[in-house]
């Protein structure tokens, strides 16, 4: 589970729902009749269930990190600052405003969240605003602004569904065939509570390798947004603020269900990781000067 937690708000709460719906299908014997139909109802509970995870990302963020959300007017500089900047970068985008939000916290960090365009979140924590200049927190502004506008938890969500829905898909048809394998002529074979571990085990070992390709396309999402912050405000300010975020930058709790989410994830870069590495990011915006 700490894994999961590491990885992010979204895929934790899809972890969570999938687990409930699986309990619900096993215990009820929710099915339909055939592979098609199989996958049909795999289909609908995998994407169902990404769905609900993307609808409360937004609301799980504010309780998590009791973020306070800021006003036009705000008195604190930057926090007033912020709201302007962001409100700029929207009109220029064609978007809503979104809310916008500082958490409490000593890390130098920002992620944004919600189910579209128009709905969505952007959060600075306190060490992040406090560190980084106007120029720079306008880059990390137009970083998170642009992971928004690219459509890019709408898209994590799709990826996530395809994978819910073949996750669960061959979990059971392998728990079948195993099933099948132990069964003879006197009945055999796994049983029930024996079938439901089975299926179990099976979808948390599918879904570790289906985070792979997911982290892939989050480490490029990154570069993505990386290149739509110099457009707003600059490569410059936005190498700047990565180089103040990376020597700010202090270990994550073990806990911390936002690091998919936030501009800076600094763990070892694998096959697992959800952002590259500061200095290959910084290499990619030094060619765009």
């Amino acid at each position: 589970m700490n894994f999961l937690k590491r990885i992010g708000i979204f895929l934790l709460v899809n972890f969570l729902v999938m687990t409930a719906i699986s309990i619900i299908i096993n215990l009820f014997g929710i099915g339909m009749e055939g592979k098609w139909g199989l996958l049909l109802m795999c289909a609908m509970f995998g994407m169902g269930g990404s769905f609900i995870s993307l609808l409360l990302s937004k609301s799980m963020a504010k309780w998590s990190y009791k973020i306070q959300i800021l006003q036009p007017g705000a008195r604190h500089p930057k926090a007033a600052f912020l709201v302007s900047a962001i409100q700029n970068m929207a009109a220029e985008r064609g978007i809503k405003t979104p809310e916008i939000g500082i958490y409490n916290s000593p890390d130098a960090n920002a992620f944004a969240t919600g189910a579209s365009a128009n709905s969505a979140l952007v959060a600075f924590s306190s060490g992040l605003v406090e560190r980084l200049s106007e120029d720079e927190l306008a880059a990390v502004a137009g970083h998170e602004l642009t992971h928004i506008t690219n459509g890019d938890m709408v898209t994590m969500t799709l990826l996530m569904g395809v994978a819910n829905t073949f996750v669960m898909f061959f979990a059971r048809l392998l728990t079948f065939v195993i099933d099948n394998s132990l069964r003879d002529n006197r009945g055999g074979g796994l049983g029930y509570f024996g079938y439901v571990m089975v299926v179990t085990l099976l979808q948390n070992v599918l879904m570790l390798l289906a985070y792979i390709p997911i982290s892939a396309f989050s480490r490029w999402r990154e570069y993505r947004a990386d290149a739509g912050a110099a457009k707003l405000a600059g490569a410059g300010a936005m190498i700047e603020a990565l180089k103040q975020i990376s020597a700010a930058y202090t270990p994550q709790k073990q806990g911390d269900s936002f690091a998919l989410a936030k501009i800076n994830n600094k763990r070892r870069v694998s096959l697992f990781a959800t952002h590259p590495s500061i200095e290959d990011r910084i290499a990619r915006l030094q060619a765009q000067l």
